[in-house]
């Protein structure tokens, strides 16, 4: 057997009890951010374009109202998803989604970025696979796309309350954990006690990049200044551009080299 096989059947493991233990802090990230909110406004404005906000496993559309509302302030057109609570179902909610979706772009008459927090994510880059007219970008937030995404303290959950095994969509997981066709970031955390952050990481080129945030926690994630900042920087790229993000901002020293991303 090869390096290769190796590393594709190598099995990754959920994060431990005790960084699961420390997402309490999340409740600090979320109060940095409205102590920092006037350089958070900072930001690169925004364009206008929509920008649907997909929230993460057991969330409502209340956990994303903090992004929103920068998005709004930043002069973006930011949706709520208006589905209720997330109890998942990447396959089966992929038609309501694809609808939302269509609803967003239809009313805009724009490409619509998404930023998904977790499984917002999955179904982010699921939309952007399904297509990709509509989408004018993807942000995912701590998502579990790639490599053994078994490897979560919420998969056994996941499994029971959506009634879909994660390896009943062999084929729909193969395709959200390759390239997208639009372009795509991933931001995540070493840190993150809810998901593995390897399970996180895209492939990079030209059109796609990771961020790692250092210290965040997975619940945090969404209303980390750092990661909000990044996410206000990728959505203000123009249209049908791509550059790697700048981490000489003022929360540099919040990040991760970029060359470091995958190691």
């Amino acid at each position: 057997m090869d390096g290769s096989a190796e590393v594709t059947e190598r099995r990754l493991r959920p994060p431990s009890l005790l960084l699961m233990l420390a997402e309490a802090r999340s409740v600090f990230e979320l109060n940095s951010s409205l102590l920092l909110s006037p350089l958070l406004l900072q930001a690169p404005r925004g364009d206008g374009h929509p920008v649907l906000a997909l929230p993460g496993f057991l969330a409502s559309d209340l956990s994303m109202a903090p992004m929103r509302r920068y998005l709004k302030e930043l002069g973006y057109d930011a949706y709520a998803w208006n589905m209720g609570r997330n109890f998942g179902g990447v396959a089966s909610r992929r038609g309501a989604l694809r609808d939302l979706l269509k609803r967003v772009h239809d009313s805009s008459g724009r490409k619509v970025s998404i930023v998904g927090w977790s499984l917002g994510g999955i179904y982010a880059r699921d939309l952007a696979l399904q297509m990709p007219d509509m989408v004018r970008s993807i942000i995912t937030l701590g998502s579990p796309f790639a490599n053994d995404i078994r490897a979560t303290n919420a998969t056994r959950l996941y499994e029971l309350l959506s009634g879909e095994a994660v390896d009943d969509i062999p084929e729909i997981r193969a395709a959200i954990a390759g390239d997208m066709p639009v372009p795509a970031t991933s931001i995540y955390s070493r840190t993150d006690g809810i998901v593995n952050w390897r399970t996180s990481l895209l492939r990079p080129s030209a059109t796609a990049e990771n961020i790692e945030v250092h210290f965040a926690s997975h619940i945090g994630l969404g209303v980390n200044p750092a990661a909000l900042w990044a996410v206000a920087d990728r959505l203000a790229l123009p249209e049908g551009e791509f550059r790697p993000f700048d981490r000489s901002g003022p929360f540099a020293i919040a990040y991760g080299a970029a060359e470091n991303a995958l190691s």
